[in-house]
């Protein structure tokens, strides 16, 4: 079964204008997920709207939207009030402008959406649009109204189609400054950039998402075979990361394919010389 679109609405081109409509280009609903039940009776768990003080329940007709001004205070805000702030975007993706692929950030891509023509009218419109997109090079950047908050939104050639890409805006973005600053300067050797290089060589490869494998998808499904035929469930291993005494000696035994056991680094540590050179050294957290 085809999954329902999200938007159903226009692309416009300057004077070019095609129905469409949007698909999520992207799903979890294949994920296994879990309901709340009540351990004691093994009924799924219900949640009611109650209000914060009075404690009654309160129904879907006397809820309203409330934007917080102060502790206790709130401006209501109605369904039609929101519904007169009419945007062009809510019916329409018009195309501003097109820009490289390239000088988009990846911290601003949001989620994807598959983009296609809505009924038998206006293909040629939808291709000349597509093919003026792919003959450019460019994504083009527009705007769309999605769950009652307008989007901007990057459009891509994309075989007989067009993904687009919703973009975050420039303060939904945080600073890296405030999270990278404290990161301290080190100075690593050219010895081990190269074999740190080497390593990276050995594992060089390409990007094949069939390869990709949800090892914690396949152990829930384990475990709920094992559970629905009755048979134990063993605790699992939990094996603690040994610490890196010696990032060289790290470095080294992974171009080997194998670490050194824990037994080994007290002894090898002992070997040390007074006179050696102290070696870069970094404990795992």
């Amino acid at each position: 079964m085809a999954p329902r679109a999200n938007w159903k609405g226009f692309l416009r081109l300057s004077l070019v204008t095609c129905p469409i409509a949007l698909f999520p280009a992207t799903s979890e609903s294949e994920k296994i997920s879990f309901n709340q039940i009540n351990k004691k009776t093994g009924h799924r768990i219900r949640y009611l709207k109650v209000d914060a003080d009075t404690g009654e329940e309160v129904s879907n007709d006397d809820i309203i939207k409330g934007y917080q001004i102060d502790k206790d205070r709130y401006l209501e805000v109605t369904k039609d009030e929101l519904e007169n702030i009419a945007l062009e975007s809510t019916r329409t993706i018009e195309i501003d402008e097109f820009v490289p692929r390239t000088e988009i950030d990846d911290l601003y891509l949001v989620r994807p959406y598959y983009i296609v023509p809505d009924g038998n009218a206006g293909h040629d419109a939808y291709a000349v649009i597509r093919e003026t997109i792919r003959s450019l090079d460019q994504v083009a950047i527009g705007r769309v109204v999605l769950t009652n908050r307008e989007h901007v939104i990057a459009l891509e050639a994309r075989d007989k189609g067009l993904m687009g890409m919703l973009l975050r805006y420039p303060y939904e973005v945080r600073d890296a400054a405030e999270y990278f600053d404290d990161i301290q300067d080190v100075k690593i050797t050219k010895d081990m950039l190269d074999l740190a290089k080497h390593i990276v060589e050995t594992k060089a490869g390409h990007f094949e998402p069939a390869k990709f494998e949800d090892h914690y998808e396949a152990a829930l499904q384990e475990l709920l075979e094992k559970k629905q035929k009755g048979q134990p469930i063993e605790a699992a291993k939990k094996t603690a990361p040994s610490n890196v005494y010696n990032l060289m000696d790290a470095l080294r035994a992974s171009i080997k394919g194998g670490q050194r056991t824990p037994a080994e680094k007290p002894a090898r540590a002992a070997k040390k010389s007074k006179s050696a050179k102290p070696a870069s050294k970094r404990k795992a957290g």
